[in-house]
């Protein structure tokens, strides 16, 4: 174990990067946006609402079909951004949904696939769409979740996928357009995977990625550490990951320890000079956690700022030397800051 040099993280490194609420390619108010396609009754709703407003999985089934289309900020979450869901039954390309400048302004372009469900007219309907929105806009980023796999086997999994892959590489190589890169995600709202897929959609938004990544990757070298993140807390996103492998239980256990800690947080960590004023959400800068594991190791969460928190995952023994630890964890802390104080200063100079 070392201390990281506080120069390690001089701003001027990261001049490139931009402030996630600043993409190039952002609606009129400056957030990325992510448009949200897919058949009736996929699932596109369910999915919103359980990410982004905490729904429950199990309530989404009182969801109603949505009737029109739905344009929402993310608000109260370090995930700066707009969602645009187009109901199943609607055309996101007629005329009157201006589809030009919804496209041209659109950061990833996501449908969502009923993999329970018949699939040629959702198969036949994504390609046309993703055709169609490649024509206004090269950059978008595009992405398919395959919903609903918690009730299928692994095997019905995979045929399922290959089914879906092969139709879509034929109706784009039918238009010489084989060289869109689509990225492919199982998921469910009923366990992790649903926020695991919507972390690897929403990092291809962040500008600064290459930046956090280091960062995260020189924490875990000076602390000994094995894994770590960077988390969205509100949405249990995680913003960014060290270039360490991913490990699905890993990041389930971080997701679980997000759970406890806003839990505990909310009861008794929410004290209140002003008893009139509103409760706010259940973290502020000097929430921290600790979980021992039964395999001699140690899950730990360190608050960055009122949005943002560090978990990473290290051995019972480097994990004593605590003052090292909150030593290194506050340069991280401070490159962060400056990677996104660097963006904001690069926009308000244009």
């Amino acid at each position: 174990m070392s201390a990281m040099q506080p120069d390690q993280y001089n701003s001027e490194h990261y001049n490139n990067y931009e402030d996630p609420g600043s993409d190039e390619e952002a609606v009129g108010d400056g957030r990325p946006t992510i448009v949200i396609m897919g058949q009736k009754r996929s699932g596109k709703t369910s999915i919103r609402k359980v990410v982004f407003q905490k729904m429950s999985p199990n309530e989404t089934v009182f969801c109603e079909s949505t009737p029109r289309v739905m344009n929402e900020p993310i608000t109260g979450s370090f995930i700066n951004l707009q969602t645009i869901e187009f109901p199943g039954q609607l055309d996101a390309f007629d005329t009157a949904f201006n589809p030009k400048e919804v496209f041209s302004t659109c950061g990833a372009l996501l449908f969502v696939i009923d993999a329970q469900a018949d699939l040629p007219e959702a198969l036949r309907k994504m390609s046309a769409a993703m055709i169609r929105a490649y024509n206004i806009n090269k950059n978008i980023k595009f992405e398919v979740f395959v919903h609903k796999v918690d009730g299928l086997s692994e095997e019905t999994r995979m045929a399922t996928y290959r089914r879906i892959f092969q139709k879509v590489q034929d109706d784009l190589a039918d238009h010489t357009l084989d060289n869109i890169y689509i990225t492919y995600h199982m998921t469910s709202i009923y366990d992790h995977s649903i926020f695991e897929a919507f972390s690897k959609v929403i990092q291809k938004l962040v500008r600064q990625l290459p930046a956090l990544i280091k960062l995260l990757d020189m924490f875990n070298t000076a602390c000994s550490v094995e894994k770590s993140y960077l988390f969205d807390v509100s949405s249990k996103i995680y913003v960014a990951t060290d270039s360490n492998p991913p490990d699905l239980s890993t990041y389930e256990l971080c997701c679980d320890m997000i759970d406890i800690t806003t839990d505990l947080t909310g009861i008794y960590g929410n004290y209140r000079i002003d008893t009139n004023a509103p409760p706010q959400d259940g973290y502020n800068l000097e929430s921290q956690s600790v979980v021992r594991l039964k395999v001699n190791q140690v899950l730990f969460m360190k608050q960055v700022d009122k949005y943002l928190a560090l978990i990473g995952v290290m051995k019972k023994e480097p994990f004593e030397k605590k003052g090292l630890i909150d030593y290194n964890f506050q340069i991280f802390k401070n490159g962060v800051t400056a990677v996104f104080e660097i963006g904001r200063l690069a926009i308000t100079r244009h």
